[in-house]
C-alpha cells in the first residue's frame, strides 16, 4: 500500500535525510552561524501549490521587504495538485526537501510519525494564540505541526429561498427540519409524472475529483453532527461504524427518496451546478467561498438562494480544509522559518495576498475582505465547521469508507454491514501502519 511504503521509507530514510539537510544542499558545504559572513544571505526553501494564478509571483512581491530585513532569500517551488503527495514521498525517502512546506491533513501522519515534521508548540506566544484565529486546527497527533494558511472555505448548505417560501418554510435547522423540507419539495412541478424538483442535489459520482469530495461534501458532516468521527482517540482503529457512524449513514441513506435518480452516476460538481444552480432542487452543498455571492449571481441569475453553515443533529459540524504551512525537521535555521511562516500568514501579509486571491482572515487583526452575505461563515459561524481528523493512513482509509457509501446508495450493502467492512480494512491498514512506526 502507497502510505506503507512511504512510511517504511521515511523509517529507513530519515537519519540520512536529517543528516543531508533540507533543502539548501549538504551540511557539509555550509558554514556554521559563527563563521557564516554577517552580509551573507540565508537561504530558506518552501514547497506549495499552486494557490492561484501566479503564486510565486504574488509572494515574492509580499516578500520583498521581509527578505531584505531579515537578510534571507525564499526560494519557491510549486508543485501540481496532481503530483503534490507523491513529489514529497519520492523526496523525503531520498532525504531531501524544503525547509518549509504546505501541507493538508492527510500528509501529516506519516511525516509526524518519521519526526520529519517539527512540533512548534514552544514556538508560539500567547500573543500568537490570541492573534492567529486557527493555531487550534494545526494541532495534531500531540502537538502543533501546522500554521494554517488556507481555511475559513467550509462546504456549506445551500438553499433555493423560494422552494422554501413556497412550502412555507424557513432555513432548516435540525436533520429534522431538512428531511422534512426535502420530502416536501421532491415533487412533479409540471404535472407529466416525473419527478423535476427534488430535495437534495447530491451527487457520488467523483467525476474528475477524487472519492474524497464525496465526503467532503456530505458525509463528514453527518457523522460530526451524530457526535461521530473517523478514528478513535489514540488512531489505531475506526470509529466511523460506531453508533455515531451508522446513525449517520441512515439518515443519508434515508434521503435517497429526495435525490436525482441519477445520483450515482451524476458527480457532485454537478449535481450543484445544474441541478441546484438550475433551481431544479431545494438543496445543494459545494465549498464556500467569500466571493459566491458576486459568483452565482453570473452562474446562476435566475437563483435566489442563501445558506446554512451546518445542521445540527447532537451538535454542528461541516467539513473545512485547514491546509498548513509546516517546518521539517531538517531545516537548519528553525527560527528564521517560523518566523517567516507567522510572517507570510500575518495580517501585514494576507490583507494584500487577499486581494488577489480572496480568504478568510487568518487573524483578529485581518479585516474581512469578501461579499458580505458570506461573512458569518467565518465569525458568528466559526465553530461550526472543522478540519478532518488527522490520522494514519487517511487517504487510503477514506477513498475506501467514500466507495462502501456508493454501495450504500447503490443498493449493494446495509449500512452496518458496509461500514463494518469498510472499518476492518481501516483497522487492518492502521495495524501495518503502527506495527511499522512504533519502536
Amino acid at each position: 500500500m502507497k502510505k506503507k511504503l512511504i512510511s517504511v521509507l521515511l523509517c529507513l530514510s530519515m537519519a540520512a535525510g536529517l543528516a543531508a539537510g533540507c533543502g539548501n544542499g549538504n551540511s557539509d558545504d555550509k558554514k556554521t552561524d559563527e563563521t557564516k559572513d554577517a552580509s551573507e544571505k540565508t537561504t530558506l526553501t518552501m514547497w506549495l501549490p499552486p494557490l492561484d494564478e501566479d503564486t510565486e509571483g504574488n509572494f515574492q512581491k509580499l516578500l520583498a521587504d521581509f527578505e531584505e530585513e531579515n537578510n534571507c532569500e525564499l526560494q519557491m517551488e510549486l508543485i501540481p495538485w496532481a503530483s503534490y503527495e507523491e513529489k514529497w514521498a519520492t523526496a523525503i525517502s531520498n532525504g531531501e526537501g524544503p525547509d518549509i512546506g504546505y501541507m493538508y491533513a492527510e500528509m501529516y501522519p506519516t511525516y509526524i510519525s518519521a519526526g520529519a515534521v517539527v512540533d512548534m508548540t514552544d514556538m508560539v506566544t500567547d500573543e500568537d494564540r490570541e492573534e492567529y484565529l486557527y493555531l487550534d486546527r494545526g494541532e495534531m497527533m500531540g502537538g502543533l505541526y501546522g500554521i494554517p494558511i488556507v481555511t475559513g472555505v467550509p462546504f456549506v448548505l445551500y438553499y433555493n429561498t423560494d422552494i422554501l417560501d413556497e412550502l412555507g418554510e424557513t432555513a432548516p435547522e435540525t436533520w429534522d427540519d431538512f428531511k422534512r423540507i426535502c420530502e416536501k419539495a421532491t415533487k412533479d412541478t409540471d404535472g407529466d409524472g416525473t419527478i423535476d424538483q427534488y430535495g437534495y442535489a447530491v451527487g457520488l459520482n467523483s467525476g474528475d475529483m477524487s472519492n474524497l469530495y464525496i465526503m467532503n461534501s456530505y458525509i463528514y458532516s453527518l457523522i460530526w453532527q451524530a457526535g461521530g468521527d473517523i478514528y478513535a482517540d489514540d488512531l489505531k482503529s475506526a470509529r466511523f461504524n460506531d453508533e455515531a457512524g451508522v446513525e449517520a449513514l441512515e439518515f443519508f441513506k434515508s434521503l435517497q427518496p429526495y435525490m436525482p435518480e441519477n445520483v450515482l452516476s451524476l458527480s457532485g460538481t454537478d449535481a450543484f451546478t445544474t441541478i441546484f444552480g438550475a433551481g431544479k432542487a431545494a438543496f445543494g452543498v459545494t465549498r464556500s467561498s467569500q466571493s459566491h455571492e458576486t459568483l452565482f449571481a453570473e452562474s446562476y441569475p435566475d437563483l435566489n438562494w442563501d445558506y446554512v453553515t451546518s445542521l445540527k443533529n447532537v451538535d454542528y459540524g461541516t467539513f473545512g480544509a485547514a491546509d498548513s504551512l509546516s517546518i521539517m525537521s531538517a531545516c537548519e535555521d528553525k527560527e528564521l522559518a517560523m518566523k517567516l511562516i507567522k510572517y507570510i500568514c500575518s495580517a501585514e501579509f494576507m490583507t494584500e495576498y487577499h486581494k488577489v486571491a480572496p480568504g478568510a482572515p487568518l487573524t483578529k487583526s485581518e479585516a474581512y475582505v469578501g461579499d458580505p452575505k458570506m461573512e458569518r461563515i467565518v465569525t458568528e459561524d466559526r465553530d461550526k465547521w472543522r478540519p478532518l481528523q488527522v490520522g494514519p493512513c487517511g487517504s487510503e482509509i477514506l477513498e475506501n469508507l467514500a466507495s462502501h457509501v456508493q454501495s450504500i446508495i447503490e443498493g449493494k450493502m446495509e449500512v452496518k454491514e458496509a461500514l463494518d467492512e469498510s472499518a476492518a480494512f481501516a483497522d487492518e491498514t492502521l495495524d501495518e501502519y503502527w506495527a511499522d512506526n512504533e519502536e
